[in-house]
């Protein structure tokens, strides 16, 4: 194919900032049928912390393949989870074009109310978005929440680019 017909055919960072927008959005809302109907058959998901060592890395853990066992475990984290419960999805930009398909990088920002505001995770967010007939859906969606405490960038042990944390 041509470069030409490649990007005749490629998503635009409008449709998948939509497609992300909708997904965090669904998610909070807990709109099972719709997180459903977002997600290709095929689809990977992964959640994690960057460290392995939080507290609550047993409710965050899943390396997940198929719209069934992603949906299955997005309801009970979800229904586990508090309410309000709100994920930015910002900084979503295009990583990689193929025909069809585009992958993403992104942050969340993820707050919930108890007396008060309370900021409850930031995290880094990976994905590919694809074109199934003429819906764009989740192909890959892989978050590793942050929980390794700052530092400045050069004491870190390891690049953040090396750790991009999805296990396409």
């Amino acid at each position: 194919m041509t470069d030409a017909a490649t990007r005749e055919h490629s998503l635009t960072i409008a449709e998948v900032q939509e497609l992300v927008g909708r997904w965090w959005w669904s998610y909070d809302e807990a709109l099972f049928d719709v997180l459903a109907d977002l997600l290709t058959d095929d689809v990977h998901f992964t959640c994690r912390t960057d460290t392995g060592q939080a507290e609550y890395e047993e409710l965050v853990r899943a390396d997940l393949r198929s719209r069934n066992e992603v949906m299955a475990w997005q309801r009970q984290h979800r229904l586990d989870s508090p309410y309000p419960l709100r994920h930015h999805g910002t900084d979503v930009h295009i990583t990689a074009r193929r025909d069809g398909e585009a992958d993403f990088a992104s942050y969340i920002f993820v707050t919930q109310i108890t007396e008060g505001v309370t900021n409850v995770s930031t995290a880094i967010v990976r994905g590919t978005a694809r074109r199934v007939g003429d819906a764009l859906r989740l192909a890959a969606l892989h978050v590793v929440l942050d929980t390794e405490t700052s530092k400045p960038l050069r004491e870190r042990t390891a690049p953040a680019a090396a750790e991009e944390g999805d296990s396409r």
